[in-house]
């Protein structure tokens, strides 16, 4: 198979898988699309070194990751917070899902990037520590500590008086959409 037949079937393969990612790291759809096509565009120069790595998808997914946090390091790129999320496509989910999504996402939207990075390679890829250290460029106890204090600060971020139980409703809905 040549290169070019190799990455067209990767890409068809495997684009819905990042779009998700990719929509989780930026919180916007179009701003999805142009990660995952900037990471494509990338790494077709040098396709030969993405299918010679062990895991082809998790070598896209971290040169992914690694573009948005980049993109997010240069002032004219960063995002203005908006309060209202975009109206999700898929109707046939129940009205409580559709809200805990919305507040998953307002409350990964409070995170700092590297935070909010480490937590969606975590409960949304279910990576260990060693792939996510690899990924960020740091290492493992970083990892873990990003997490940690990412629940944390969500958890702050939730109205304690609310719910008599919501840190432990924090940590589900995370663990739901991962």
């Amino acid at each position: 198979m040549d290169a070019d037949s190799g990455f067209a079937g990767f890409v068809r393969a495997n684009t819905p898988a990042l779009l998700r990612t990719a929509y989780l790291l930026t919180g916007d759809s179009s701003s999805a699309e142009e990660l995952v096509q900037d990471t494509f565009v990338r790494l077709y120069q040098r396709w030969d070194l993405v299918e010679q790595a062990d895991v082809p998808l998790a070598y896209v997914r971290r040169s992914m990751a690694n573009g948005f946090v980049n993109s997010t390091r240069r002032p004219w790129r960063r995002e203005v917070a908006v309060e209202y999320l975009p109206e999700h496509p898929d109707d046939s989910n129940p009205q409580g899902r559709l809200d805990d999504r919305d507040e998953l996402w307002s409350l990964l939207r409070t995170l700092p990037v590297r935070q909010r990075t480490a937590l969606v390679m975590r409960y949304f890829h279910d990576l260990p520590d060693g792939e996510i250290a690899a990924a960020l460029g740091c290492r493992e106890g970083t990892v873990r500590s990003l997490i940690s204090r990412g629940l944390a600060a969500m958890r702050e971020h939730t109205d304690a008086s609310e719910e008599p139980a919501r840190h432990e409703h924090t940590d589900t809905v995370v663990r739901r959409y991962a």
